[in-house]
């Protein structure tokens, strides 16, 4: 049995591989996946990628482009949601900002340095014309910081995939102004370069039992029941959730990469791009 870290949101993108868990898909060809839950987000499971306290991270497709420009040594080897995420900028249910425009030049909450919720803060930004340099940051580290920040003031608005942060707008905790989609496919699977090395075969069958339940993920019986469950959700949210997600089996292809790091160069994100070869594994 060859054990293999993982790591992802709690989110309900990832519920294929917890029932790959839980079926011991992953058991049966021999392998001990073992999954850690991680609400803080995409900086700090490239974090984890670089200390090698995971292998694998199913993470946001812009962090872990930036992270690896900047010296992480993993790869990415697949996509793993073709669809954009929908990133939903909220303000607390009493703030006084009603529109995106009453944003411009105020502060925002982000999971931590180099997380998804900074980097679509940037893009954002460059959407409405504003200056990106004007940017203000407070780290709240995960969504629980980030009501606590809204609520008190020491941030104005936080960006969060909106179906996950749905149920504090229906609390009356959140009011969502607006919605800002990425411009490309939102997750990709990413591994640390010594284990695919390593382990070629192991990670290759992982991706195939992976890609097998992706495929027919939507076909489950009552999968829309199971994920509103699980993640808290009403029915009719995931059901529009399931709508709009489309899981992928490709690989991340030199043209849309180019469009991601021309678009981080832009903003300044990445100071350099980085080639084909150093970031995807082909």
């Amino acid at each position: 049995m060859k054990t293999i870290k993982i790591a992802g949101v709690p989110e309900h993108f990832n519920l294929p591989w917890h029932l790959c868990i839980e079926n011991g898909e992953f058991q049966d060809a021999g392998i001990d996946l073992q999954w850690t839950d991680v609400p803080e987000g995409t900086g700090k499971m490239c974090k984890m990628l670089r200390d090698g306290e995971t292998d694998i991270a199913v993470i946001l497709t812009e962090g872990i482009v930036k992270d690896i420009v900047a010296g992480n040594p993993s790869k990415i080897v697949q996509i793993y949601v073709q669809s954009p995420l929908i990133w939903g900028i909220h303000v607390a249910a009493k703030s006084k900002y009603k529109t995106l425009s009453d944003l411009e030049n105020t502060k925002v909450a982000i999971s931590r340095l180099g997380s998804g919720s900074q980097l679509m803060a940037y893009v954002n930004a460059d959407n409405q014309g504003w200056k990106t340099g004007n940017l203000q940051f407070e780290i709240v580290n995960t969504i629980d910081g980030a009501v606590e920040a809204l609520t008190n003031g020491t941030a104005d608005y936080f960006m969060w995939e909106r179906f996950m942060t749905k149920p504090l707008v229906d609390k009356g905790i959140f009011r969502r102004i607006a919605d800002c989609p990425t411009p490309w496919p939102c997750f990709v699977i990413a591994v640390r370069n010594e284990i695919l090395e390593k382990e070629p075969q192991i990670i290759a069958k992982i991706l195939e039992i992976i890609n097998q339940t992706t495929e027919d993920f939507k076909e489950i019986p009552s999968i829309d029941r199971t994920l509103s469950e699980k993640y808290h959700q009403k029915t009719e949210d995931i059901q529009e959730w399931l709508s709009l997600t489309e899981w992928s089996q490709k690989p991340l292809d030199e043209k849309m990469l180019n469009k991601i790091q021309n678009q981080l160069l832009e903003l300044s994100i990445i100071d350099k791009k980085g080639t084909f070869t150093e970031i995807v594994k082909s």
